[in-house]
Order: structure tokens, then C-alpha cells, then sequence
């Protein structure tokens, strides 16, 4: 008797099936909901304060610099700009315009901390997440702002104790503090981008130095633009921390502010809508 083997039946779940492709991640904003959005920088936001607080030295650019530049530049300038034995009137002009160099200087850090990160591979993790892209930027700007603010209530502090008045109101300080916070937040986007595009931190800190260094002494911060040269006065009058400078005066001691106020804030969305863009396709890029 011969015995005929039976081969078993495939079913249907037996078939071989076709790799089905996986599930690539979110890789923009474009994907996550604006509630995700706020909560993925909102989470950032903490992770960064909490590096601050394991490393308080960070902290010291923020906390000394607006203290030696005020007594430097009080007692150093003032009684040339001012005449001697008037430092204390000169308080009132250098001190709105420090605030505007505060955001500037803070700015700068966040350009050279971004490059840091990507060389530790910090961003290469983030990047890793379904996480928005601009989450990560702007949850770094979110914690600059705020050591930006320190720096700011130490400034205006030993403004005070300088001889500091406010010849408007407490709302017209606020109002200066405020739109200083706006212009800085604007300018890191600038500093990101570079911190995104040199190679090393201290290509980004002498990068940012040039760019500096012109707009800072070439503005009506620490002198009035009319003991200038005409064509310093040109540059003067177009230059946005002159601009912001100008504003803070107005709104802590008084006098025209609509276009001052106007040209920073339109200088703000300018430069946010220009190079803030540009730092997140970057941030996507960089390898």
C-alpha cells in the first residue's frame, strides 16, 4: 500500500506579505498641532533653565556685565559727554541705551551655545524627536529672553542708585523694557543662524564681535549723533539700536517716541522674518 503525503495548505495568513514602509517621524511644524507645538517648547524651555541651574556660572555674563558697563561707561564718558560732576544726568541718556546693548551682548550667547550643542550632539537627539524643529530655536530663545530680563532689572537697578528718574511713568519703563525684550529676541535669530553656519564657537563670537562693535558705538547710545561726522550721522539715524536706544529715552524721560518706537518694532519683524526661516532650514540641514 503506498501512502501519498498530503502537503499542507497555505492560508491566506501564511502568504508572504510586502514589507510595508515605517513610519518616518514628523520632521516640521507643518505636521504638529500648535497645542504640541507649545508643549514640546515649553519642555524645552525647562530642560534648558535646568542647565542653567547645575550651571550658575552661565549666569555671570548676565549678572555682572550690566554692572560694569554702567559704572564704566557713567564714569568713564560722563563727565566728557555730560561736563564734570554730571554723571548723574548722564545716567538718564546712557542707561535706556545699555538696555538696547544688553539684548545685543545676550544675543550673541545664543549664537555660540547652538554651536556647542551640535558639537556635544545635543541637537543631533532633538532632531532624532517628533518634535517641530523651530520648537528647539525657540525654546532657546524663550530662556535668553529671560536671562535677558535679569540683566535688564540689574541695569536699571544700579541705574537707579546711579541717579536714575523716570520722568513718565512706571508703565513708560516697562514699556522700554518690553520693547527691548522684543528687539533681542529678534536679533538671536541672526545669531542663531550664525551659530548654525561657523564651525566653532569662536568663529561665531569673532563673527558676531564685527558685527557688533560697528553698531554699538556707531549709535546714539553712549553720545547725541550731533557731535558725529554728517556721514556717521547717516548711519546713525538708520541704525536700528540707535532706533531702540532713541525709543527707551523717550518712553523713560519723555519726549517724541512714535517713530523711534515704529522703526524697532518694524525692525524686529523685519529681521524675524528674515533670518528666523533661514535658521530653522538650517537647523533641518546641518550635518
Amino acid at each position: 500500500m503506498s501512502t501519498t503525503a498530503v502537503t499542507p495548505s497555505k492560508s491566506p495568513a501564511d502568504a508572504p506579505r510586502k514589507a510595508s514602509p515605517r513610519t518616518a517621524a514628523p520632521t516640521g511644524s507643518s505636521r504638529i498641532g500648535l497645542r504640541a507645538n507649545l508643549r514640546h517648547i515649553g519642555a524645552l524651555a525647562r530642560r534648558n533653565a535646568l542647565q542653567i541651574k547645575q550651571d550658575p556660572e552661565s549666569m555671570f555674563d548676565a549678572v555682572f556685565m550690566p554692572v560694569i558697563f554702567i559704572l564704566l561707561f557713567v564714569y568713564v564718558f560722563g563727565g566728557a559727554i555730560a561736563g564734570k560732576g554730571n554723571q548723574a544726568e548722564y545716567v538718564n541718556y546712557v542707561a535706556p541705551g545699555l538696555m538696547a546693548m544688553m539684548g545685543m551682548n545676550i544675543a550673541m550667547g545664543v549664537g555660540t551655545g547652538i554651536n556647542d550643542d551640535f558639537k556635544k550632539g545635543v541637537m543631533d537627539r532633538f532632531r532624532t524627536m517628533p518634535i517641530a524643529r523651530s520648537s528647539v530655536l525657540i525654546a532657546k530663545i524663550v530662556v535668553e529672553v529671560g536671562r535677558m530680563m535679569v540683566a535688564t532689572a540689574i541695569l536699571l537697578g544700579m541705574a537707579f542708585l546711579l541717579g536714575l528718574t523716570i520722568h513718565t511713568s512706571v508703565f513708560g519703563l516697562l514699556a522700554a523694557i518690553g520693547l527691548s525684550l522684543v528687539f533681542g529676541a529678534s536679533l538671536m535669530w541672526i545669531f542663531i543662524l550664525l551659530g548654525l553656519t561657523m564651525k566653532t564657537a569662536q568663529a561665531v563670537q569673532g563673527m558676531a564681535m564685527i558685527v557688533l562693535m560697528p553698531l554699538q558705538f556707531g549709535s546714539s547710545i553712549f553720545a547725541p549723533p550731533t557731535t558725529m561726522p554728517g556721514w556717521l550721522q547717516t548711519f546713525t539715524d538708520y541704525n536700528p539700536l540707535s532706533n531702540l536706544a532713541d525709543a527707551s529715552r523717550a518712553l523713560i524721560n519723555g519726549g517724541a517716541l512714535a517713530h523711534s518706537v515704529w522703526m524697532t518694532l518694524g525692525w524686529s519683524v523685519l529681521i524675524t522674518v528674515l533670518a528666523a526661516p533661514f535658521a530653522v532650514s538650517k537647523f533641518r540641514k546641518k550635518t
